[in-house]
């Protein structure tokens, strides 16, 4: 129980009892206590006792306090006009005007009063514009100064005050709900404790965010942790292990497209190996870093076409081993996501190329080997062989072509491919990886489960376990 100040909509029912109201309360506060002398015998009070304390205090008295008070704002002759030839209610009213109009002139003599030496000054100095502008200047702050007085000097009357005191003060209660009075009085009222919802630091909960996702599974500290299951508002959901608000362990990650994650992660990101199905229909199993592939894997086309090498970054970079969907093949080096640098392709229909390559094309030296057993050796540019090495010089150039650094060309290539071809087996790797995933997957299913129970346990009212 605490003591709360009662609102304007608990107003209308100040005075009404209710079933369950205890007429003698106790309230702490730290307010001194009322102290209400003996008047139930003085003529014109009445007490009553109640659960609420009721003084009535008669009006005439605060009017003759109040009529004292006003002597000192009007003449003497205007007061006697007044009380002689208009009643009294009229006579309030006049008053209140009367002394308006005073207040307003007491404040334009003051202001003309300030006005007057700096208009005199800026008069003899400044151009006439210049002098209408500052006059506005001076006339405006000149009110705020006489306002400022108005508030600072005691001897200054407030329209406040004097309303305040032309009001009669009035302290009323009632008991029962058949009599209700109209006089002002504070009120407190006796309340229930705030409820909170029920939330663990520790244990297992389900957590909604304000974006529509929600968390079912274990915490610590106020944070997601442990195994849980997190679904996103309408995209897809998470389900895995658990450290300090972040996905990290192993888990499986699925979207709403058909996009689908198995493997290990860090720090809310894919980091280590793991196998990526894209909605598409393409798979990339291997090794990641910071959310993308990077390291050795293997990536397969829906069109069949497959990719065994190295990554970086989320493209092939470095030694590669490329399956095209026609059959062809290339081993040899990459370079961000192009086959660049020395390899070998070997086409579908036994021709075979050995040499240097640049953004996916043919490009320096190498050589050309039919399936008939010919060859093609020279210099290549933009896929075209452009001076091969039975020519000693070009037409329009004055460089000769060695057919032994042709050869030598060819070496580093087929040296290339071969690294290519060797790079590290991830497969195995990769379904241990997916393995521990799915029973990562399994326990935050569990620990969700748990969680939805906790949830509908406190909201029926269970008490802590």
């Amino acid at each position: 129980m605490h003591l709360q100040k009662s609102t304007v909509a608990e107003r209308r029912y100040i005075g009404k009892e209710t079933a369950d109201f205890d007429p003698k309360p106790k309230i702490k506060h730290h307010r001194p206590p009322l102290q209400v002398p003996e008047i139930s015998k003085a003529p014109g009070f009445t007490v009553q006792a109640q659960n609420h304390l009721t003084v009535e205090i008669p009006d005439s008295d605060f009017r003759e306090r109040d009529r004292g008070s006003l002597d000192s704002y009007c003449p003497s002759y205007l007061l006697t006009f007044l009380s002689s030839s208009l009643p009294s209610a009229t006579n309030q009213k006049l008053l209140r005007h009367v002394l308006r109009v005073r207040l307003i002139c007491f404040h334009l003599r003051f202001l003309l009063l300030l006005s007057v030496p700096p208009l005199y000054i800026f008069f003899l100095v400044i151009s006439f514009r210049f002098f209408l502008i500052f006059v506005f200047a001076i006339i405006g702050l000149s009110f705020v100064f006489s306002i400022s007085l108005k508030f600072a000097l005691p001897h200054l009357p407030s329209i406040r005050l004097i309303i305040a005191r032309l009001l009669p003060l009035k302290l009323s209660s009632t008991r029962s709900s058949s009599s209700e009075q109209s006089a002002k009085h504070v009120v407190w009222s006796i309340g229930s404790k705030p409820v909170t919802e029920k939330k663990t630091n520790s244990g297992s909960w389900v957590q909604k965010y304000s974006s529509g996702d929600v968390y079912e599974g274990e915490f610590h500290k106020g944070k997601c942790s442990g195994s849980g299951v997190y679904y996103y508002s309408m995209k897809g959901k998470y389900e895995g292990d658990w450290i300090d608000g972040k996905y990290d362990g192993y888990g499986v990650e699925t979207w709403a497209k058909g996009s689908r994650y198995r493997g290990q992660y860090r720090q809310g990101m894919r980091h280590g190996t793991g196998i990526y199905r894209f909605y598409t229909g393409d798979v990339y199993a291997g090794e990641w870093s910071n959310g993308q592939s990077h390291g050795c894997g293997v990536y397969t086309s829906e069109d069949g076409s497959r990719f065994v090498g190295e990554f970086k970054w989320g493209v092939k970079h470095g030694l590669g081993h490329y399956h095209f969907r026609n059959g062809d093949t290339y081993a040899g080096e990459y370079f961000a996501d192009r086959m660049h640098g020395f390899g070998v392709y070997q086409f579908a229909n036994g021709h075979r190329y050995e040499g240097a390559w640049h953004e996916g094309r043919r490009q320096g030296l190498g050589m050309y080997t039919f399936r008939n057993g010919e060859t093609q050796a020279g210099h290549w540019e933009d896929g075209v062989l452009s001076c091969p090495t039975e020519q000693t010089t070009r037409p329009d150039s004055s460089f000769s072509i060695s057919h032994s650094k042709v050869l030598d060309t060819v070496q580093q290539a087929r040296k290339a491919a071969k690294k290519a071809r060797e790079v590290v087996k991830v497969e195995e790797r990769v379904n241990r990886a997916v393995m521990v995933a799915n029973r990562a997957a399994n326990a935050a299913r569990v620990a969700a489960t748990k969680a939805v129970q906790t949830q509908t346990f406190y909201s029926s009212g269970g008490d802590d376990p």
